[in-house]
């Protein structure tokens, strides 16, 4: 019987019951879509922040202070520990070890430079250069493969990954090859162009070599006065031969909250665990410290800082949508629901007058409600992992998939709306008296 009043109940007056299920239609698809973007939001921005380069520097612990200035290091470049290449792999053994997505060693040399031109070999030139010039070599990898036993086999990574911001003209060198990159400072100083060849010397090396220049590099820091070359080269060059100077690491992280910023020493076993496992650049430095004893792992905070502020304001934006939209169609399925009341008193008071319980009126109207919740929170939940999908494209450039883990979320979201929405009404219908209603007062 009870099955039965409700199929009449829902066919009567569909056109209420179709205004109900597309308010809720609506607000379930936002927030189906922002609940999807957002569950995706963290990575999608942390990738997108990668394009200012890495976000860890790891140097040995016992290397000379920093001497910075506007972000450019003035220490001697023959000042310093060094760290050995062999090393590397380790990296992607920590327990974040698919969050490190490139690093890129580095290696700075004094050296002279000589220009090969076409002049007269003399005693007093016997190579046939022009006047020779001191400046910085900086080795590093642009894109090189590395053994790693992270299940992959090798792992390709270098200044590609951590410096995608650093412009060529021309192409990048080849990682055992004899060629380099021009800053584009010394090269307007010095009047190099791609092409030209270079004779490097070095006070460490009594041989000298010869390099052809593939490009000019543009890095806006101090890089642009420097020549750059791959690190097997500048090994070489410096005599260091298998070490680094220091080593940049752009790691996928979890924006900074207040949890993070605490001091590890001071948590509880269960905290510290929480915080270990949690892929905060804190937590994930301090793994890269455990498998590189003596380095100290800094990490970049002007990118931390600023991921996690725009990821909160994102995720207020987010969260604001969603209150908004779930309440316009909480007020509408309210609306529906007293108007549907008011014009079904006769229908109450007869059923009252017939035995009906409170109970019973109660659970007929609130089944109905949590029907077209459950018809409104499928449809929206449709509609908004296309529109989820529209966004990430339009945003970031990447679709977001359709997250299942949303649906129930939705679904009870959906329920709660239609059950609080229409407690008032129902409520109020309780209270109908029988006798004023058939007496048609």
């Amino acid at each position: 019987m009870f099955i039965r009043l409700l199929k009449e109940s829902i066919a009567r007056n569909p056109r209420r019951k179709l205004l109900a299920g597309a308010a809720l239609v609506l607000g379930m698809a936002v927030a189906t879509a922002t609940l999807t973007v957002a569950v995706d939001v963290g990575d999608q921005l942390a990738r997108e922040f990668q394009s200012f380069g890495a976000n860890l520097l790891v140097t040995p612990q016992q290397d000379t202070l920093p001497v910075e200035i506007g972000g450019v290091d003035y220490r001697p470049v023959t000042e310093g520990a060094y760290l050995p290449v062999a090393e590397l792999p380790k990296l992607k053994s920590i327990f974040w070890r698919h969050n490190i997505l490139g690093f890129a060693p580095f290696l700075d040399s004094p050296v002279n430079v000589a220009k090969t031109v076409a002049k007269a070999v003399t005693k007093a030139n016997p190579n046939g250069t022009d006047s020779e010039f001191a400046s910085t070599l900086v080795g590093t990898w642009h894109k090189h493969s590395l053994k790693v036993d992270d299940g992959s086999g090798t792992f390709t990574t270098g200044a590609a990954a951590t410096s995608p911001w650093w412009k060529v003209d021309g192409r990048w060198f080849d990682d055992e090859s004899q060629e380099c990159l021009i800053g584009a400072r010394l090269a307007r100083a010095k009047q190099i162009s791609t092409g030209d060849q270079l004779i490097l010397s070095s006070p460490n090396w009594p041989a000298s070599a010869t390099v052809v220049a593939t490009g000019i590099v543009s890095t806006g820091d101090s890089t642009d006065d420097a020549i750059v070359c791959p690190l097997s080269l500048a090994q070489k060059i410096a005599a260091k031969p298998g070490e680094f100077r220091r080593l940049s690491v752009s790691a996928l992280t979890r924006p900074e909250d207040a949890f993070s910023r605490r001091d590890p020493n001071t948590m509880t076993p269960t905290e510290y665990d929480r915080w270990y496992c949690t892929p905060y650049i804190s937590s994930i430095a301090k793994q890269i410290q455990e498998v590189f004893p003596g380095t100290r792992v800094q990490a970049v905070r002007r990118i931390a800082q600023t991921e996690g502020t725009i990821l909160s304001r994102v995720g207020l934006l987010f969260w604001i949508i969603t209150i908004a939209a779930v309440l316009a169609a909480a007020l509408a399925v309210a609306a529906t629901s007293a108007t549907s009341a008011l014009e079904r008193r006769s229908e109450l008071g007869l059923m009252k007058a017939l035995g009906a319980t409170n109970l019973l009126i109660g659970a007929l109207f609130l089944s109905e409600q949590l029907l077209i919740a459950l018809g409104g929170g499928l449809v929206g939940f449709a509609i908004g992992a296309g529109l989820a999908r529209k966004l990430g494209e339009t945003v970031f450039g990447v679709a977001s998939p359709p997250r299942l883990l949303v649906l129930p979320v939705v679904l009870a979201i959906a329920a709660l709306v239609s059950a609080l929405a229409s407690w008032i009404p129902l409520y109020r219908a309780s209270r109908i008296s029988p006798a004023p209603v058939l007496r048609g007062e």
